[in-house]
């Protein structure tokens, strides 16, 4: 078994017990009924009574924050969030019933979140933005003519876009997705380094279409630069092995 394959197991045993943690959460929930605003015993409690470590409560409490279900506060502890038990309930077993998101659907929500961030930063960048994707456009063209490894300058660049399309969430999702989907894409597509001609030219296309503020064209330009990724995630298969 290649280490690919022992890293995927892995973190299916670490999403697994997270998810075991959250269930136990849940019912502890309905066991003391606590309502919307109450707070939940501190992580040093739920450790011990779960028989686990803090840093593994943490990282539950931490997945269920970012689905809005508790909200941490320092020095004061973790709350319920005002949503109510009905709802709180469907979601963890929302949040429960998914699985590991795999490459094909993390590049789909990826190509949706873009072609929309795109035309927003076409249509409201500043000079201060454009200045930004500027510089990453040039770092990562810089590596890349010198035949260096450019997928952080990658990543910089298409996540500069998003920040400047001015929608906080649409910056989020893209931190928290894009790069494993850059490290993933390399990783499996052995015709990588053989696009970097391609690569530079449609970032070059897209910034322009950013400078000259044309949204239509700024949709068009990242549109076309996602054909190859289009065409590899069609044929993507995850390794069940």
């Amino acid at each position: 078994m290649n280490l690919d394959i022992l890293s995927k197991n892995e973190n299916q045993k670490i999403t697994a017990r997270v998810s075991k943690l959250i269930s136990q959460i849940r019912d502890l929930i309905i066991e003391k009924h606590l309502q919307p605003g109450d707070k939940l015993p501190p992580e040093r409690i739920l450790a011990e009574n779960f028989g686990v470590s803090r840093r593994s409560i943490r990282t539950a409490i931490l997945k269920l924050e970012s689905y809005g279900i508790l909200r941490s506060m320092p020095q004061s502890g973790t709350f319920l969030a005002n949503i109510g038990q009905i709802a709180m309930n469907g979601m963890i077993d929302d949040i429960l019933s998914l699985g590991l998101p795999n490459f094909k659907s993390l590049v789909e929500t990826r190509i949706l979140l873009e072609l929309k961030a795109v035309k927003l930063a076409a249509e409201i960048r500043t000079e201060e933005d454009l200045e930004k994707i500027k510089r990453t456009l040039d770092a990562h063209n810089s590596k890349l003519l010198k035949g260096e490894d450019a997928v952080q300058e990658d990543l910089l660049f298409h996540l500069a876009i998003a920040r400047a399309s001015g929608n906080v969430t649409i910056n989020q999702i893209m931190i928290a997705i894009t790069p494993q989907i850059i490290v993933d894409f390399k990783k499996y597509h052995t015709d990588y380094n053989h696009l970097d001609a391609l690569r530079i030219k449609e970032h070059e296309e897209i910034y322009k279409a950013i400078e000259i503020q044309d949204p239509q064209l700024a949709e068009e330009t990242m549109r076309k630069h996602f054909n190859k990724l289009f065409q590899y995630c069609d044929n993507y298969k995850e390794n069940e092995e």
